[in-house]
């Protein structure tokens, strides 16, 4: 089978578990070298690093210092940065307005804009070094559907897309670009596929079941 990213490097926020972790598996199918990172969850960045062969960076990409010692530490092992995949996220994202409260939403827009910009910010000079380098924003579905209780979600997930196209725009001239992935409800280690709340979401779909991440 051919390896799409023989010797790239890359480096997955939130890579521990969820989708982050299967980003991280399928990244190392392709002969990518991953960059594990995580905030809390150690041993299921550590589990995810083993098996794939990778590291696990431990580092919360809402505070740009420790987002930089963690590019430092991958250039140090690997020698370059050829991607970076923005999945990490945390705090509470779903409740009706009157449920949420106003440190929700700051939580949501530092880690869908904050922490987005702090890894462009750290990675850019080495990727523009490089002659380019690719950004990865994972982003929602649920930003063109828009349902109720989601507002908190949203407010962050909608500041994430506007920043994902104009750096696209703005970085393109240096070879690095800048895409967005929306998964909808996808099948991970989290996920009761047989619950009902999971079985009726997958019967709402075209193919009749959840994808898998």
């Amino acid at each position: 089978m051919e390896r799409l990213l023989e010797g790239k490097v890359a480096i997955v926020t939130g890579g521990g578990r969820g989708i982050g972790a299967d980003i991280c598996r399928v990244l190392s199918e392709n002969g990518c070298r991953v960059v594990v990172n995580y905030s809390r969850a150690e041993a299921e960045a550590m589990g995810v690093a083993s098996e794939t062969g990778g590291i696990a960076v431990r580092a919360d990409v809402r505070a740009q210092g420790q987002v930089q010692e963690m590019v430092d530490r991958t250039l140090k092992e690997f020698g370059k940065i050829d991607g970076v995949v923005n999945n990490a996220i945390g705090g509470r994202q779903h409740g009706l307005l009157e449920e949420m409260f106003d440190q929700d939403y700051q939580d949501m827009f530092e880690f869908s804009t904050k922490a987005v910009l702090n890894t462009v910010r750290a990675v850019r000079p080495t990727m523009r070094e490089n002659g380019g380098g690719r950004i990865v924003n994972v982003v929602t579905e649920l930003w063109n559907l828009a349902p109720g209780g989601w507002s908190v979600y949203l407010s962050g997930k909608g500041a994430m897309v506007g920043i994902s196209r104009s750096l696209a725009n703005e970085l393109g001239p240096e070879g690095i670009t800048v895409n967005m992935v929306a998964p909808g409800w996808m099948v991970t280690e989290t996920v009761d596929a047989s619950s009902e709340v999971s079985r009726k979401f997958g019967e709402s779909l075209p193919l009749r079941h959840h994808g898998s991440a």
